[in-house]
């Protein structure tokens, strides 16, 4: 490992070697520049978030690894559909239709073998890639940043990426996390065999069940394999007084539309839950320092931004410490326009999942009309379209305004969201 006094200090250390953190060793070692990652545990590992964005394929491209992704045989993933838990609506959001489209299709993938691909890239790419390797302490001095790993030598970089994920290294360090007050959920979630599915393009969907007051998320694998999760309030988790296991087959079993899709499936994994996840960071950079992926903050498993970002902020991420390390002078504005950059995708997002836990929302985005090109819009943004043109901006505006409008008049029809009574 590289010490604090050799010539060779590393230009940029990364923390974490998820897809935020390999995205940003691939181009950085691309583009000549001594960088190491540092991750805790050891690839292949288990990992929620199976369903990628189209938007993500330009910047997989970029990297030079899509062609191993599309050779892994990950499902292709054609857009997504939203149901009623009443049974009353459905409606398929596919990605050709969107605003603009760049890309049709993204994938369903595993995650433990989708992160070892890019990691694993990032070593081919020329990044030092250490797992196994947890980071217990960090030292911030005017100049470099120095990392003490457990068990080791300190190892000192010009710059610090932080893409350590929940664990945040460098958010604890300077207590920069904050919660989303409107967001306090929990999720129960596992692998499945037998999911009753549709067959043809159909059964590539990530789909969406609302509740009243729950959601369910099923992303298919594979022909034979499912991800099945549903996030609750945690209060609500924590009042039924049951474990993981129960809490989710409870979930099946009060909902038709999901008890009917479950009744044959056998769980592959160990049932995992998860709560009070959804945070971000109050500030993503320092002179020294960039937040990426689950690091800058994550806010809800819906809509399946999760990995999106990571890859959008690891590319980001690069590209200022790039433009840092060219020219020291220019590292302030880098920094700042990175922040701004990610911080404004999150916010889009942000809109997205808090109106999601409202009636009205639900209603107007399964009662889709068809004009002024609103639907494709609201389609772009499930597939991770940035809203940066002006075009796609105000057609947002008016679907949330239209949103507004269903809270006091109905102006799509109402919906129970449980399950009807004979």
């Amino acid at each position: 490992m590289i010490g604090p006094g050799d010539a060779a200090m590393l230009d940029v250390a990364i923390i974490g070697g998820g897809p935020a953190g390999s995205t940003a060793a691939t181009l950085l070692a691309k583009a000549g520049r001594k960088v190491a990652v540092f991750e805790r545990d050891h690839f292949p590992r288990f990992h929620i978030g199976e369903s990628l964005l189209p938007f993500s394929m330009t910047a997989l491209d970029r990297l030079g690894v899509l062609p191993k992704i599309e050779a892994a045989g990950f499902m292709p993933k054609h857009g997504a559909e939203i149901a009623s838990g009443c049974g009353e609506r459905e409606v398929r959001f596919y990605f050709k239709n969107g605003f603009q489209p760049q890309h049709d299709t993204a994938f369903q993938v595993v995650r433990s073998e989708f992160d070892k691909i890019l990691l694993d890239h990032s070593a081919e790419s020329g990044a030092v890639v250490h797992e196994g390797t947890a980071i217990d302490r960090l030292e911030f001095e005017r100049d470099h940043v120095t990392l003490h790993p457990r068990g080791g030598e300190p190892i000192s970089a010009r710059y610090l990426l932080d893409c350590s994920g929940r664990n945040a290294m460098v958010g604890s360090h300077f207590d920069l996390r904050k919660v989303y007050p409107k967001l306090r959920k929990f999720a129960v979630y596992a692998h499945y065999d037998g999911v009753v599915m549709p067959t043809g393009i159909d059964g590539t969907l990530t789909r969406m069940v609302r509740a009243r007051d729950h959601w369910f998320w099923l992303i298919p694998l594979s022909p034979t394999r499912t991800s099945v999760g549903v996030v609750m309030d945690t209060d609500r988790f924590k009042a039924l007084g049951l474990s993981p296991e129960a809490a989710l087959q409870q979930a099946f079993d009060e909902l038709p539309v999901m008890r009917d899709r479950m009744a044959g499936a056998t769980a592959v994994s160990k049932v995992y839950a998860s709560g009070d996840y959804s945070y971000r960071s109050q500030r993503l950079s320092g002179d020294r320092w960039l937040l990426a992926g689950d690091a800058a903050g994550f806010i809800d498993p819906i809509f399946s931004s999760g990995v999106f970002l990571a890859i959008l902020g690891g590319e980001k991420a690069a590209d200022a410490l790039g433009a840092a390390l060219d020219d020291s002078r220019t590292r302030a504005g880098a920094f700042r326009r990175y922040g701004r950059d990610i911080t404004g995708v999150m916010r889009i997002y942000l809109r997205f999942v808090e109106a999601w836990y409202r009636s009205e929302f639900v209603e107007t985005l399964m009662a889709p009309r068809e004009f002024f090109d609103v639907v494709p819009a609201v389609n772009a943004v499930l597939a991770g379209n940035l809203g940066n043109s002006f075009a796609l901006r105000w057609r947002l505006w008016l679907f949330h305004a239209i949103v507004a409008l269903q809270r006091v008049i109905p102006v799509s029809p109402r919906l129970a969201l449980t399950p009807l009574r004979a």
